[in-house]
């Protein structure tokens, strides 16, 4: 049986209590800063991410052991998609939430879980055709209609929404998704017009606003990469002004589209510090832009991957001294900037989650990070 419920304002609020004890308790650590507010709830500054990784046994392993040391560290964000290492990912983040149910090191309620879809998601291998598996998985059994895939690689179609919402959420063996993220949807504009890409956005969003109904997501939003960070004559350029206007015509004023993943590090400083986004006449980052229509930012690729350059890593131990290795810094940078909830890092194995949520003892340190945004490289 799934696990039911999903994160509360009530849940969320005991998990980060119990990281912040009261201060006539002095002998457990404090996480100063760490938790903030973000969709109703109780966020960790600090997220696991789970896109990495070879499709092997032992990373499912690893990432099933980082994924349970980094919920005892005070993680309670969990995001995965169901393309990540053809699904193998959802199905580790699945083991681990349940087997932390089941000890009582959390409760449903306590984690903040997402997924992502849009694009072709394969199980367990990639298939030798991939066009033989979509024709037999999607368009023999009417979900995808040759039209609504582009370019072989994505669709948001709302049959194949929610179709990979049921194969998160068994994946995961979950009732309810927290948030449910339309998976880099910039994809499309490759292949189809801006009119024909804002129709099938608003269907999405349409359909996602069923699932909120039918209690198997909680919120939906958009997971993109390139583009939130474009200039707006750009062919893959989004307006997120434009996006929460469709999601209010699909469903009026109180509709759940409220998150937002984007890239932001060292190297990829758009989201804070390129002014690309009207709102309401004025020109905003995307960062400002969000937190002007209420969405909560969860941001990806926070560390670069590991991949920072030296120059990069040696301006960021330098403003961050206190830090030690060149993750944390990162992290840190990322983490501080004002307008961001949740900063994601990939967790695939359990030392790699205790060193990460070292940095959870620390608190951010906005001032110094957008000083740093702005003498950075955009």
């Amino acid at each position: 049986m799934p696990i039911s419920g999903r994160a509360t304002a009530a849940g969320t609020a005991r998990y980060a209590a119990s990281f912040n004890p009261a201060e006539h308790d002095p002998g457990k650590q404090r996480l100063p800063g760490h938790f903030r507010a973000g969709l109703g709830l109780t966020m960790s500054s600090i997220g696991a991410g789970t896109y990495l990784g070879e499709t092997s046994d032992a990373v499912d392993e690893g990432y099933q052991a980082a994924l349970s040391e980094a919920v005892r560290r005070g993680c309670n964000v969990l995001d995965t998609a169901v393309s990540y290492r053809v699904q193998r990912s959802e199905l580790a983040v699945g083991r681990a939430v349940a087997a932390l149910i089941a000890s009582g090191e959390a409760a449903r309620d306590e984690l903040v879980i997402a997924s992502k879809g849009g694009f072709i998601a394969y199980y367990l291998v990639r298939p030798a055709n991939p066009m033989d598996y979509i024709y037999e998985k999607f368009m023999a059994t009417g979900v995808i209609e040759p039209e609504d895939l582009a370019g072989g690689i994505h669709c948001i179609a709302p049959r194949y929404l929610s179709q990979q919402i049921i194969w998160s959420l068994g994946n995961l063996g979950l009732h309810t998704l927290d948030v449910y993220y339309i998976h880099n949807p910039e994809t499309q504009l490759a292949f189809v017009d801006r009119t024909t890409f804002h129709r099938r956005m608003q269907l999405a969003f349409a359909r996602l606003e069923e699932e909120v109904a039918d209690g198997h997501i909680g919120c939906y939003g958009v997971a993109t990469w390139d583009g939130l960070r474009r200039p707006h004559v750009a062919a893959d350029y989004m307006s997120l002004e434009v996006l929460v206007q469709l999601a209010a015509e699909a469903a009026g004023p109180n509709h759940h589209f409220k998150a937002l993943q984007l890239p932001l590090n060292a190297a990829m400083t758009e989201a804070a510090t390129f002014r690309n986004q009207p709102v309401r006449g004025e020109v905003l980052t995307p960062l400002a832009a969000a937190e002007r229509l209420s969405l909560t930012v969860t941001t990806s690729a926070s560390v670069m991957q590991g991949q920072l350059s030296e120059r990069l890593k040696l301006l960021l131990s330098k403003a961050f001294p206190k830090l030690p290795g060149a993750v944390l810094p990162a992290l840190q940078f990322t983490r501080s900037l004002p307008g961001v909830c949740t900063s994601l890092v990939g967790m695939a194995k359990a030392e790699h989650a205790g060193q990460n949520m070292a940095l959870a003892a620390y608190p951010p340190e906005p001032k110094v990070a957008s000083q740093l945004a702005g003498r950075l490289p955009r």
